[in-house]
């Protein structure tokens, strides 16, 4: 299975760098790669609700191809940058552990310049 899209979307990671004068640590994003796929908006009602609540926060779907790289990243500590917004990464999903196709559950939070960057 190969996907095609026409803007390439990017995974970023947290880290801390230190910490400011106050004592509060400094976090950056870096990335930590580009994956292809596709984004859609998670209808209001779904049947998953209730199985998660890191699923039912989410606000949007992103499918792409099966990355052991992807895969492994902890979901706590990412975030995608897809045309020019922000969403957090609520959840990592390789359906039935077939290592066919990944289902990343979003949480829109910004765009770039919004602050949330």
């Amino acid at each position: 299975m190969i996907l095609s899209v026409e803007r390439a979307k990017w995974l970023q990671v947290q880290s801390e760098n230190g910490v400011d004068e106050i004592g509060n640590p400094v976090i950056s994003w870096e990335d930590a790669g580009s994956y292809p796929g596709w984004l859609d908006l998670v209808s209001g009602n779904s049947p998953v609700q209730n199985y998660n609540a890191k699923i039912s926060e989410s606000s949007h779907y992103y499918i792409t191809d099966y990355y052991r790289a992807l895969a492994n990243q902890d979901p706590e500590v990412c975030r995608m940058l897809i045309d020019g917004k922000i969403y957090d990464v609520q959840w990592i999903d390789d359906p039935m552990g077939m290592h066919e196709h990944l289902e990343i559950y979003l949480k829109a939070v910004g765009g770039v310049g919004s602050g949330a960057d």
